[in-house]
């Protein structure tokens, strides 16, 4: 299986957008030929204001951003996985991803389970559960016989999602991201790779990268879109600016790693109980 990770600067422009992701899209393909091709979280905008967001989440099956994963998954027979968008459902609102065959079937939709609402070490502030609500379920899908699972972004740091996953079968998981310049530099990479070790997946993350305006702010994403291998080594990687990276998973290696170091077997604590410290009295 090769899979390509699609790395962009997205704006608050969605027309713009899908232009761009479309051009990336396209040199993926003629460049790597993948089986699946990843973009990256809010690939479709980013930034604005909540209203603006708002404006630019889709109905699906119907949207501009939806039309055109599903028509170039169908016209270039690969999977395509769609990073994220803003879906309207009824009066709500997600950050969700969806997965479609090389039919151009959706074959898969997550909804982001952990919102990012955190103050960074610069001092922003962001609140995602202001504009989206929360999804509830994990998510995987089938690859021809290969089990990927979902996650997007903020998700990246609950490792108990990641071993669910693994847990229910997958060999490779999609992080697609907009992680901000300040927490990037220090734990993206970091973050990644303990993931991949700790499940023995393969880990492909598609990430924004550069300048984007939020209201009265430009903000700042980290980028460098990874694939890393299920003994923690980045094997493809994106530097600064628009770009793509693309690596060959190999299946047979994955399974000599869970077989030689068998960690999911071993696996004894769902939920670690607290001990008492020395010397407590027993009641």
């Amino acid at each position: 299986m090769r899979v390509a990770v699609v790395q962009m600067n997205s704006v608050a422009d969605k027309a713009a957008n899908l232009a761009r992701a479309r051009r990336l899209m396209e040199a993926a393909v003629a460049g790597e030929r993948p089986d699946l091709l990843s973009l990256p979280e809010t690939f479709a905008f980013i930034g604005g204001t909540r209203d603006a967001r708002h404006r630019s989440a889709e109905r699906f099956p119907d949207g501009e951003a939806y039309a055109m994963l599903r028509e170039f998954a169908r016209r270039h027979r690969l999977f395509v996985h769609g990073g994220s968008m803003f879906e309207r459902d009824g009066g709500s609102f997600y950050n969700t991803t969806v997965v479609f065959d090389r039919e151009g079937r959706e074959v898969a939709r997550y909804r982001k389970v952990h919102l990012f609402d955190v103050t960074t070490p610069d001092g922003r502030s962001y609140s995602e559960s202001d504009f989206v609500g929360r999804g509830t379920e994990i998510v995987l899908f089938d690859l021809e016989g290969v089990k990927v699972g979902l996650s997007i972004c903020y998700d990246l740091r609950f490792a108990e999602l990641y071993l669910r996953l693994a847990e229910a079968g997958a060999r490779l998981i999609l992080v697609p991201a907009a992680f901000t310049l300040q927490t990037g530099k220090d734990h993206w990479e970091i973050l990644l790779r303990a993931r991949a070790i700790e499940t023995q997946c393969y880990i492909a993350a598609a990430a924004q990268w550069g300048a984007f305006p939020a209201g009265r702010e430009v903000r700042h994403n980290f980028g460098h879109s990874m694939i890393v291998g299920p003994w923690g080594h980045v094997i493809a990687q994106v530097q600064d600016g628009p770009g793509v990276a693309a690596a060959q998973l190999d299946m047979a290696y994955l399974e000599r790693i869970r077989r030689d170091l068998p960690v999911q077997r071993h696996r004894v604590l769902d939920r670690p109980r607290v001990g008492r410290a020395e010397g407590e009295e027993r009641r």
